[in-house]
């Protein structure tokens, strides 16, 4: 078998203290997933975890130490940050039990979904798919995975985020409202999940607009810290 033309080069996460890559096979990420957020963005009660998904391709790696540069969507006004836990699937798997999900976290990396907030309100008026909000290139910056063995099974860290150093977005991923273990328990019913997978479990509240020139700096307490310029 050949191909017409060269494939698309395999998406990749560096991983922490290593010179191996993690190869992306899908991103999902959870909506609304920490209490203050969902009442900024007009939700009330702990309502059943809801999911989108971004291309494999949209991820942008940033090593350690270094700045990723983010190029400013067009088709946006108002291009919003949200930082989030990201946790890598390493063990794939169908209706897996929430007390065994720690058994399929290769490990877990800070990212940023990146929203252009008008496209996404638009859709919501019209009921329509978020993918042009949410999936474009790039709109998934994401610092290094630090494998479970190290880190631990987090169950509370604190989140943090700021814009040319000036703090946005803080919290705890104690604070999300379905944790790590139910969100992929509750996805894993959907879909089959598989090693490559990457889960963004939500943003706390704080999301605000950048523009071009701004640094994002982003942190996860025992994940180290991302930083993205937007170009």
């Amino acid at each position: 078998m050949s191909f017409i033309f060269s494939p698309i080069p395999q998406a990749a996460v560096p991983i922490a203290d290593s010179d191996a890559v993690f190869p992306v096979h899908r991103i999902y990420c959870v909506g609304q997933n920490y209490a203050e957020h969902a009442k900024e963005m007009g939700a009330t009660g702990r309502e059943a975890p809801f999911f989108f998904m971004k291309p494999a391709d949209a991820v942008l790696p940033v090593l350690p130490g270094t700045t990723g540069e983010m190029p400013f969507p067009g088709m946006t006004q108002n291009l919003h940050h949200e930082v989030e836990l990201v946790v890598a699937i390493g063990k794939g798997g169908r209706h897996i039990d929430a007390a065994s999900a720690a058994e399929h976290v290769f490990g877990y990396a800070i990212g940023l979904d990146m929203t252009r907030r008008d496209l996404q309100s638009e859709a919501k008026k019209a009921g329509r798919p978020w993918d042009t909000s949410k999936g474009f290139d790039c709109s998934a910056p994401i610092a290094s995975i630090h494998l479970l063995q190290h880190s631990g099974w987090l169950t509370d860290a604190a989140i943090h985020l700021s814009v040319n150093g000036v703090a946005r977005q803080k919290s705890d991923i104690a604070n999300m409202i379905w944790n790590v273990a139910e969100v992929i328990a509750y996805l894993s019913k959907y879909y089959m999940l598989q090693p490559g997978d990457l889960i963004f479990t939500g943003t706390p509240e704080g999301v605000g607009a950048v523009q071009p020139g701004d640094v994002i700096e982003a942190k996860i307490a025992g994940l180290g810290e991302l930083h993205v310029k937007v170009i």
